[in-house]
């Protein structure tokens, strides 16, 4: 069944784009969004299916991926129809087709457990969000769309150059050359070493691009400024998510090769310069989405710091993912909102908006105060997690940076973020008929009671799931 992951999402894509009406089309996501969620039900706790000589398979660590791409899907079809219909002067039909594509893009890394084929599904993502990206139809937008085409086919091609420098590395070792993962996390296999480290560089440069690391982070901001809200929310949640599980999988195999100490130093330097260029971006920053842009820059810099660190950090780095992903979803919602009623992103004419739209303002301030690492909410547990890793590891100095770079960035998105709730609003302000409506405002709100009920208690199949990953990332070649 785990190809209907794949399908399913593929089918609904040709459905959308055999509709004719721009008002009952975007009512296929929310369909499809369903049967995503039913299917990651059924299929993510019984035992670890493969298909395809191994080429595809769920495994402990597509679990909680999968699960992830499955809730923030699902989050954002509730938004699209009722934004799609207040945006009736722009037709769908790519949108919609290009969103269920995406969705079978995310699966297809999560499933794929060929090196290759995995690659192919990365790309796949980059291609399908263009026309998102580019759904305003304005210079900014376009400017946006092709920034991230091009800087992402430069990472997937740098991506592409590691997988191969990995083959190599095989058989410069004197070992049989493959691509599955299984066999190369299963059998032992003997790499040559410094041609086993300039690949775990490329893939971690190319894949680092697709999440937004720095220095390779400068098509975030444009695009995720551009997009729509609900497709912004599914690159922040979705296809970062699915970038870090693409170098969690050349974590792996770096550290049955004994190479993790080199692997951690990369994941480290890579993990604190996005934190700071997080910091000192967005200390002075006016636009709300770009805003936002450079928080992901700091959290996807924080999932591999945490994985750099290793031991307890590792499992709050994965907890991460899942509380980053939800929390940012509903903050990029709240943000649309307020693109909608304001006519503008920038905190010159975006003032007041506790007042305007109390119910979006509200939300996107929980989420800063959750995604900042504020007590009672998701991403206070994982970071502490993360910062418990590296002091409890002796890392006192990184540790350190860590919690200080957290609060420069507290300081920056707060200066933006409450400096638009609060006040009167501008003069000039663009009058809109635009208020909070139910079903834009619900997906938020879920996502930020999400937030809260996993900052109080993480599931039991939560932690199941992210203890199964830790001690998957953990174990070596079956064969001695």
């Amino acid at each position: 069944m785990i190809v209907w992951l794949i399908l399913a999402p593929l089918a609904a894509a040709a459905i959308a784009m055999a509709i004719p009406s721009n008002r009952f089309r975007p009512w296929i996501l929310p369909a499809a969004a369903s049967v995503q969620l039913a299917l990651v039900a059924r299929l993510v706790p019984h035992g670890d299916p493969r298909l395809f000589n191994r080429w595809l398979a769920v495994d402990p660590l597509s679990r909680p991926f999968l699960a992830i791409v499955g809730v923030v899907f699902f989050l954002c079809s509730l938004y699209a129809p009722s934004y799609l219909r207040i945006r009736a002067e722009r037709p769908n039909r790519v949108l919609c087709a290009c969103l269920l594509l995406f969705l079978a893009a995310m699966n297809l890394v999560a499933l794929a457990h060929h090196l290759g084929l995995m690659w192919v599904a990365a790309e796949t993502m980059t291609l399908v969000t263009i026309p998102s990206i580019y759904f305003n139809h304005n210079p900014r937008s376009l400017e946006a769309a092709w920034k991230t085409l091009v800087l992402g086919s430069v990472g997937i091609a740098m991506a592409l150059l590691g997988s191969f420098f990995l083959a190599y590395a095989m058989l410069e070792g004197g070992s049989a050359s493959t691509l599955l993962i299984d066999e190369l996390v299963e059998r032992p296999h003997t790499l040559s070493l410094p041609w086993l480290r300039a690949a775990f560089v490329l893939l971690v440069v190319g894949y680092g691009t697709k999440m937004g690391l720095a220095p390779m982070h400068t098509w975030k901001p444009d695009a995720y400024g551009e997009a729509p809200g609900m497709a912004g929310a599914l690159l922040a949640g979705g296809m970062t998510s699915c970038a870090f599980l693409c170098v969690l999988r050349f974590v792996h195999i770096a550290r049955i090769a004994d190479d993790a100490d080199y692997a951690s130093r990369i994941l480290l330097f890579f993990g604190l310069l996005s934190m700071a260029t997080a910091a000192v971006y967005m200390a002075k920053q006016k636009d709300i989405k770009r805003c936002l842009a450079y928080s992901s820059v700091e959290h996807m810099g924080m999932l591999v710091f945490g994985l750099g660190i290793g031991g307890g950090a590792v499992a709050g780095a994965l907890l991460h993912v899942i509380h980053n992903a939800v929390c940012k979803t509903g903050m990029f919602l709240a943000a649309g909102n307020i693109h909608r009623a304001y006519g503008s992103k920038s905190t010159d004419a975006v003032r007041g908006v506790l007042r305007r739209l109390p119910a979006s303002g509200g939300l996107l301030l929980v989420g800063f105060f959750a995604i900042t690492g504020s007590p009672l909410f998701g991403p206070f547990v994982s970071e502490s997690m993360i910062v418990g890793g590296a002091f409890a590891s002796g890392q006192l100095a990184a540790g350190l940076a860590f919690l200080a770079l957290m609060l420069i960035v507290f300081l920056g998105m707060g200066n933006t973020l409450i400096h638009c709730a609060l006040g009167p609003e501008p003069e000039s302000a663009n009058a809109t008929r635009f208020r909070d409506r139910i079903p834009m405002v619900a997906p938020v709100a879920i996502c930020m009671l999400l937030t809260f009920a996993l900052g109080i208690h993480t599931p039991e199949f939560l932690r199941d799931w992210i203890d199964g990953a830790v001690a998957f990332l953990a174990s070596g070649p079956a064969v001695p």
